[in-house]
């Protein structure tokens, strides 16, 4: 039996949520018998905590892993033929998932891996536009927040004029504004310590690998 349109495509987004929740940074922590990250930093289970507490190999691992959940929400509504709408919404709730992870008690990381995994079938030229921002401000400041905010705002940019300048699928114009203000939104508490000075800076020396 054929499931209805609008039934599957909730479905999609529900169980895009459930996969952006898993908290592999928790669980990279557990296999590896390391220290928890929300021990450290701003208590998220990101990619900078994980750096934080298990050091740069474990955060890489984590990172990638986030990033598959983007990426395998995009798909699974591809898959599914759910178009490009659906694509969108699913990649959003793997955001929020993560951010808000049902396993956590609806805490979480930030987004940013999950939002670029989502990107790098959206949008690929933008992916690589925020990366090379994301890497640049990185290694010039060491704040990944910094990085992530700039790569975000720089993939939207990238995303919008490229989706218009191709005739692209009017739903990536959605996921242009609305991932870059979900990473923006999520950074709140990062862009007041900017402001102030006092936001950690990622230290790649304290750890051996």
């Amino acid at each position: 039996m054929d499931i209805p349109g609008p039934l599957r495509d909730l479905a999609i987004v529900a169980v895009a949520y459930v996969i952006g929740g898993i908290p592999w940074g928790v669980i990279t922590a557990r296999v590896t018998g390391g220290p928890d990250p929300r021990n450290f930093g701003s208590g998220r289970t990101g990619g900078a905590n994980v750096m934080r507490a298990l050091g740069p190999r474990a955060a890489l691992v984590s990172g990638l892993l986030d990033m598959l959940k983007g990426t395998v929400a995009v798909l699974l509504a591809r898959w599914l033929g759910a178009g490009p709408w659906v694509e969108v919404l699913a990649a959003l709730a793997a955001i929020v998932g993560h951010t808000y992870s049902p396993f956590l008690r609806f805490k979480g990381g930030r987004g940013v891996a999950v939002a670029f995994g989502a990107l790098i079938l959206i949008g690929p030229l933008a992916a690589v536009a925020a990366m090379v921002v994301f890497i640049g401000l990185l290694l010039l400041t060491g704040y990944s927040s910094l990085g992530s905010l700039m790569g975000s705002l720089t993939a939207g940019i990238v995303l919008a004029a490229t989706t218009l300048a191709t005739d692209g699928p009017p739903a990536y114009l959605l996921y242009a504004v609305a991932g870059t203000a979900l990473i923006w939104i999520f950074h709140a508490d990062n862009i007041r310590r900017l402001r102030d000075g006092t936001e950690r800076k990622l230290d790649f020396r304290r750890h051996g690998g």
